[in-house]
């Protein structure tokens, strides 16, 4: 459980408030941010529709701060278990540089101007998919799995997942297999990204009283799991090129890249030394690559064709 003593330290770190518009930005997650910005452009462009480039970029916009505005939120619910945690004690609020009301209040309003946002610069469905995004990533997630059960970064991810599904709606209201296979690709990368990490932090979660799967279930299991998600992503990375959305070029590397991605997953579970940072760090490679390769794919083939 987490200490008794954190709001007393809380109330010491909070004492002098120096913020500036970087800790406010801070407040954001901008790396969380910039990939569901990233995601979100290329279901945009692999939509078969066209949109208006003023239209796209508020749109992008608007994804970037609902984004944003549940990362806030994120950390103004969490800034007891910041306080505790080496990796997240120097983020603004627990190091006394915003105060916790103002990230709530930041939140909140970025959450309402992003949905409208969105609205008018798209369509209904796509703001409906934001703000379920949003709502998911703060009740679902934060106030309720991420302390209740080791499953949190499981079905927590559905709310990482949805940027591209939401890109693509923005433009287009057709339905089809492609934005879905979009979202399982990144719910299934969600596993093993943030067990890879949450192994050699898992003191961090444990002090904090974090339910993160090597503290609940042990290094053993999370390894095991880390290499059974890692393998289910060799028959849905692909899915875009068998299925015929995408190209032998989207194929061959994506085929590539996830045999790396599981060749660095077996090194996890046999335990091979430093193993877990290089997962880690690879698969925020490796999802880049692979969306990254889609739009090229796609463009590619229309040119040549």
């Amino acid at each position: 459980m987490v200490s008794s003593n954190k709001s007393d330290k809380l109330e010491v770190n909070s004492s002098d408030y120096s913020n500036t518009v970087g800790d406010y930005f801070e407040l954001l997650k901008p790396r969380v941010m910039s990939l569901a910005i990233f995601t979100a452009i290329i279901g945009l462009l692999l939509t078969p529709n066209n949109i208006h480039p003023f239209l796209a970029i508020f749109s992008i916009i608007a994804i970037g701060a609902g984004a944003g505005a549940a990362g806030a939120i994120n950390m103004w619910y969490d800034k007891d278990i910041d306080l505790i945690m080496d990796r997240t004690k120097s983020r603004p609020i627990p190091s006394g540089r915003v105060k916790a009301e103002e990230a709530l209040t930041l939140g909140i309003v970025l959450s309402i101007f992003s949905i409208i946002l969105l609205f008018v610069a798209s369509n209904y469905l796509a703001a409906l998919l934001l703000f379920i995004a949003i709502m998911f990533y703060i009740f679902i997630y934060t106030i309720w799995l991420k302390r209740s059960t080791p499953q949190n970064i499981v079905i927590g991810g559905a709310a990482g997942a949805l940027p591209p599904v939401i890109g693509w709606f923005a433009v287009s209201q057709d339905f089809s297999m492609f934005p879905l296979i979009l979202f399982m690709i990144i719910f299934l990368w969600t596993p093993p990204h943030f067990w890879a990490l949450s192994l050699y932090r898992s003191d961090d979660y444990k002090r904090a009283g974090v339910p993160m799967l090597p503290v609940v279930k042990g290094d053993k299991v999370t390894r095991i799991n880390i290499l059974l998600y890692s393998i289910s992503l060799i028959l849905i990375s692909p899915a875009p090129w068998y299925l015929g959305y995408l190209g032998d070029v989207y194929g061959f590397l994506t085929i590539l890249l996830t045999l790396i991605f599981i060749y660095f997953s077996w090194n996890v579970y046999v335990h091979k030394l430093g193993s877990e940072p290089i997962l880690f760090k690879y698969s925020i490679l490796y999802l880049f690559l692979l969306f990254l390769i889609m739009p090229i794919d796609k463009y590619f083939y229309m040119w040549i064709n």
